[in-house]
């Protein structure tokens, strides 16, 4: 079985979120203990599992995986997804993918992947305990995204945000206690219109390179407060990544380029 790893939210080798990516040929799904040793094997924060589609909801039916579980949505998989199969010839415009949260569609467009996908539409809530001791400093607020359910974590700064070393054992703790999959911390930025980074230690990712999912809920928030809904936001681990994003009432729409660094075949 072919498997590749693309760089998503990247326009150069090596920067954006790997993903693990298998295109699958039509028919049953493989064995799910088989697809979560994959994605454990493959060490990424995703790997991507897709398949052409039945039934004709949707063209394609997708399923994302971290190295600990099977999750409900992935941004960065999924543009990495669509970046295989336009490099396959299997998708030119449009296509759609049946999901855990629902009907996905994504359209390629002169390099550029373009997601649609559900708002999660921040809500505010109290400041759980052991939060701001956890990060090591205290949230101007703090927000649960719609069905998504992460945190979304309010900074004082960018350099707040940059500089944030978080105790990874405490933060998976309060995860798996509010039954949520991870967090995101953001601020204003000078060069950006916001920063983020996402830390989902509980769901066996420490911190996570780019988040298209976790822009669900971001994009939202900051259409709100800077009164616009096209962003750009950074994301600012370790490898880094631009993500552009539009707030549309019920949807919100994830912009980005995507990389293949490796492309091989699966013996087992």
């Amino acid at each position: 079985m072919r498997i590749r790893v693309v760089d998503a939210f990247a326009d150069r080798p090596f920067g954006g979120n790997p993903a693990g990516v298998c295109l699958l040929e039509a028919g049953e799904w493989p064995d799910a203990a088989w697809m979560q040793a994959v994605a454990a094997e493959m060490k990424h924060s995703e790997t991507a599992f897709a398949k052409p589609a039945p039934d004709g909801e949707a063209d394609w039916d997708l399923r994302w995986f971290t190295p600990a579980k099977e999750v409900v949505l992935c941004g960065h998989a999924t543009l990495a997804t669509v970046h295989a199969m336009a490099a396959d010839g299997l998708v030119t415009g449009k296509v759609s993918f049946a999901t855990l949260s629902g009907v996905l569609i994504a359209e390629v467009d002169d390099g550029w992947i373009t997601l649609d996908f559900p708002v999660n539409r921040p809500i505010a809530v109290a400041v759980p305990d052991g939060l701001s001791d956890a990060l090591g400093v205290e949230p101007e607020a703090v927000y649960i995204t719609g069905e998504l359910r992460d945190l979304l974590v309010v900074l004082p700064d960018e350099q707040t945000v940059r500089d944030l070393e978080p105790n990874l054992e405490a933060v998976a703790a309060i995860t798996r206690r509010e039954g949520i999959r991870g967090l995101t911390v953001t601020a204003p930025s000078a060069e950006y219109d916001f920063i983020s980074r996402f830390f989902a230690p509980g769901s066996g990712i420490p911190e996570d390179p780019v988040t298209g999912s976790a822009h669900t809920g971001l994009a939202p928030y900051w259409a709100e407060r800077l009164g616009r809904d096209e962003l750009v936001g950074y994301q600012a681990s370790a490898r880094g990544g631009v993500v552009r994003v539009t707030s549309a009432a019920d949807r919100v729409y994830l912009k980005g380029q995507a990389v293949t660094v490796l492309d091989g075949e699966l013996l087992v």
